[in-house]
């Protein structure tokens, strides 16, 4: 079935129980919209947020500089981002996705004001970036985290603006075959796409802030590539992202700090004690762990506070210490199973901009998930972003279960 093909809708209005709108009506009014929630997705959100919870604790409970004197100062917060993130997903899931369309224009503004914020004398610098706006209370809020659901919801709309892409498993054809046209994204949809990511993105760049960089950006391709665009746009797209690295790399655009870390990524023992100190460090709390780990709250290295923010970006290292080798793996089996219901999600969507929006979250996650995970196996260069759900931030919480209520959002109204 074609994507956006007509169904019968009778004049006065009123959605057919065979639509997409009317079924969830139906449902709703038969108590069976709960049933309609993808479980398996939430459930593997919600563990790996609870098994994150006790990694952030026994990172943090010794720590009494970050803490204040509380050891559970962290393991409270996090709970509390948690429950936060379930009542925003449940938010954006019971809105209809028309309204939610219609909302993006004012959610990528805010976004863009958020980051406009950041780069004003309300914004702190942490770390090297200027990420974060103090609201006192020892609370704080990172609007870049936020810019990827603007994002992505600003790209899913532009995309779908004109015609119909197709439903999987066709849904991948349009980039093998050049000759195809009237169902896909014109040229002037992908140039304003590519316009609604450059300007976030380049807040971003001036924070410095280089992994959330490449998530959207990577986040974005994906998009275009699932949206079907001509080859020869993909040529141009690619084109110009080659020319954009190479004028980074001539004029020296990024910070010192990030090119370091690349430059650590590409000789693991390159100044151990300085640039590399960070990925060496990782590596050698992941593998002490061994099979079964040396149990929570017992890692050395973690107790010894010799891997930096290990509560954030680097929280991999805690379940790969004191979790082993199981424990890791059982993260990534919870990675599996998010991003499976996402792709099936994503591949049931009848709609364009269901479809975009809910594939958008499913790179999102991916890319996110592989950059964290690799980076603290050496395999990835570091680029301090959070691991999603796990890592403990409010921000980062808050994001990713507004993503999961894309999904679910989608999985209620727009799939078959």
């Amino acid at each position: 079935m074609i994507i956006g093909e007509k169904v019968g809708v009778p004049a006065i209005g009123v959605a057919l129980p065979d639509t997409p709108s009317g079924r969830v009506r139906a449902a709703v009014r038969r108590g069976g919209a709960v049933r309609r929630f993808d479980w398996p997705l939430i459930g593997s959100a919600v563990t790996l947020a609870l098994i994150g919870a006790l990694l952030v604790w026994s990172a943090t409970r010794t720590r009494s500089a970050l803490t204040g004197g509380d050891p559970q100062y962290f393991l409270k917060r996090h709970l509390l981002n948690l429950a936060v993130g379930g009542v925003l997903a449940t938010v954006v899931s019971a809105l209809d996705h028309k309204r939610l369309r219609a909302m993006t224009p004012v959610i990528y503004l805010f976004a863009l004001l958020g980051l406009l914020a950041v780069l004003s004398p309300l914004g702190s610098t942490v770390n090297g970036a200027r990420s974060w706006i103090e609201l006192g209370a020892g609370f704080s809020i990172q609007p870049a985290e936020f810019a990827k659901v603007g994002v992505v919801m600003a790209v899913a709309m532009t995309l779908a603006a004109r015609a119909p892409v197709r439903r999987a498993p066709d849904l991948l054809a349009p980039v093998f075959d050049a000759r195809r046209g009237g169902d896909v994204p014109a040229g002037r949809q992908l140039a304003f796409a590519l316009l609604a990511t450059a300007v976030p993105v380049g807040f971003i760049a001036l924070l410095p802030d280089l992994g959330t960089t490449m998530v959207i950006v990577l986040t974005v391709v994906g998009m275009v590539v699932v949206s079907g665009v001509r080859l020869r746009s993909m040529a141009a797209l690619a084109a110009l992202s080659a020319a954009g690295a190479g004028v980074i790399v001539k004029f020296h655009l990024l910070a010192t700090h990030q090119v370091n870390r690349f430059a650590a990524f590409a000789d693991p023992n390159l100044d151990p004690r300085g640039v590399g100190y960070n990925t060496l460090q990782a590596r050698l709390a992941i593998g002490s762990g061994g099979v079964l780990g040396q149990g929570l709250f017992h890692g050395a290295q973690t107790n010894g506070r010799f891997v930096p923010e290990q509560q954030t970006d680097f929280v991999f290292t805690v379940a790969g210490e004191e979790l082993g080798l199981v424990g890791g793996l059982l993260i990534i089996a919870l990675f599996g199973v998010l991003l499976w219901r996402a792709c099936a999600i994503t591949r049931a969507a009848t709609e364009p901009f269901p479809l975009l929006l809910a594939a958008g979250v499913l790179c999102w996650f991916t890319f996110q998930m592989f950059e964290n995970i690799g980076m603290t196996l050496g395999i990835m260069p570091v680029a301090g972003i959070p691991l999603p759900f796990v890592s403990y931030g409010g921000s980062s919480m808050f994001a990713n279960f507004i993503a999961v209520g894309l999904l679910e959002n989608v999985r209620l109204r727009s799939t078959r």
